[in-house]
């Protein structure tokens, strides 16, 4: 989503009432969701011609109004609990609505990864791995990017071998997690880390640094580095997935997209691919890959990462069933 299409898309919201747009949130991912409610939340005015070219529909509305998120605050309160229900609305207001004075990881969060990776590429890489898992995992992946390999290597391999964090140690780390853990002084250590989370973050590294990671964790402890890669889903591994998935799958990917990233496809994902779209669309999808010139193995990487992104947004929603990992889904 372009910083351009979050605004117009924060418009339609405040535009479309607190049950309509609560609906569409529904639709969303979590990062679609955190962008647009950090937009609403920070539009305090919006001009009748930005309103009649973005909500043409509703022009007769919202003509005599041209401040529609002067208190939106609780306008957003309000759409997200309906969206997602109380705890998950919770948890993400407070990341939206407390971004603006956040401070510590929780405002790591709102910050750019290059930023992120300066100011704490100099910390113990026990308390660089701590950070990372609080982060989401595109986040933590796009921080690692700007590591030293070695450091990077080192901090993944604390992520798969960390099974929990303390309270009295989030606290020491930072003084903003105290608020999550006010009136919890008796709780167990959060589920945090692990070879699930290190697989997934490992989902987002290009692929050079993937293979030095996996690498390094081979050199630790093979049986564990085995372990996260059957956790990993890979481009290939969409080869896997049923036809019904597949069809869902394409229903979501841009075509340009799709084009790219199968530039470095194996000949039978690219036919499954084919096989599951209409024969017009199959037949202008092959007429695009053999007109399209070479285009970067990095670029490939990305757009395959992206449609990846998808893939496992769908799957955690239950609209797809992702098939077997590890060496035994293939023979």
């Amino acid at each position: 989503m372009s910083d351009d299409g979050v605004q117009k898309g924060a418009i339609l919201m405040l535009a479309l009432g607190e049950d309509e747009a609560a609906e569409v949130m529904k639709f969303l991912s979590p990062r679609e969701v955190q962008k647009l409610g950090a937009a609403m939340s920070s539009m305090k005015a919006v001009s009748n011609d930005d309103l009649d070219a973005v909500l043409k529909s509703f022009r007769s509305e919202t003509e005599s109004s041209s401040s529609l998120g002067l208190d939106s605050d609780e306008y957003i309160r309000t759409v997200l609990t309906k969206a997602l229900g109380d705890d998950k609305a919770s948890s993400l207001l407070n990341r939206i609505l407390g971004a603006r004075d956040a401070s510590g990881i929780e405002g790591l969060k709102w910050m750019d990864s290059q930023s992120v990776a300066e100011l704490i590429r100099n910390e113990h890489p026990q308390i660089i791995a701590t950070i990372l898992v609080h982060l989401e995992r595109y986040h933590a992946c796009e921080v690692l990017d700007h590591f030293t390999e070695r450091l990077r290597n080192d901090v993944v391999l604390r992520i798969a071998t960390l099974d929990g964090v303390q309270p009295a140690a989030l606290r020491e780390l930072n003084e903003v997690l105290t608020k999550l853990l006010t009136g919890n002084e008796s709780l167990k250590k959060k589920p945090m880390g692990g070879i699930r989370a290190a697989a997934e973050i490992l989902n987002f590294l290009s692929g050079e640094n993937e293979q030095s990671v996996i690498a390094n964790l081979k050199n630790y402890d093979s049986d564990m580095a085995q372990k996260i890669m059957d956790e990993m889903f890979v481009f290939d591994n969409i080869m896997d997935i049923d036809d019904r998935g597949i069809q869902v799958i394409l229903r979501e990917v841009q075509s340009e997209s799709l084009i790219v990233a199968l530039k470095g496809a194996n000949v039978d994902l690219r036919e499954k691919i084919f096989k599951n779209m209409s024969s017009r669309a199959a037949e202008m999808m092959r007429e695009d890959l053999e007109s399209k010139g070479p285009v970067r193995l990095s670029e490939v990487e990305a757009q395959q990462k992206e449609i990846l992104q998808v893939v496992r947004r769908l799957s955690d929603e239950g609209q797809i069933q992702l098939g077997a990992k590890g060496d035994d889904a293939y023979v």
